[in-house]
């Protein structure tokens, strides 16, 4: 809010350019909260997905909390204004690649009752299909 009435002090004193660049630290700032926000449903998303993989089986929690992480992805990551995304299909990608260490050591903890260390689960399940998977997901597949 502060940044608001910087923005606004900055255009009734005639400071155009001051505040051209307000706006542009106003926009990343709001980017990058998106970008987290997308990165942290792609975990819970990939969370999921590695434990079902892992145990062969599914709960309506687990399939509840990856529709409703996939549609939190989606709404986030549109441009309601502008069209279009914030993040392109590679760079959604590469966002799931980096969130994926992070969800497979959360799985290591309740897969199986937590009787494996992260890498040992990685190892029951193939990384390429789980992050696939995910991708078929948010771009629109069904769950």
């Amino acid at each position: 809010m502060e940044e608001l009435l910087t923005l606004k002090e900055l255009l009734h004193e005639g400071k155009i350019s001051e505040a051209l660049e307000l706006v542009e630290e106003l926009e990343e700032m709001s980017k990058s909260d998106k970008l987290n926000k997308i990165f942290s449903y792609g975990m819970i998303v990939l969370l999921h997905l590695i434990k079902q993989a892992a145990e062969k089986r599914s709960t309506r929690s687990w399939e509840t909390s990856i529709f409703n992480s996939v549609k939190q992805i989606q709404r986030t990551n549109q441009r309601p204004k502008a069209k279009g995304c914030y993040l392109t299909e590679d760079e959604l990608l590469e966002t799931l690649q980096d969130a994926y260490e992070s969800a497979l050591r959360k799985a290591a903890l309740e897969a199986f009752e937590g009787r494996y260390a992260a890498d040992e689960l990685g190892n029951l399940v193939n990384q390429d299909e789980v992050i696939r998977e995910a991708m078929v997901l948010i771009l629109g597949g069904e769950n």
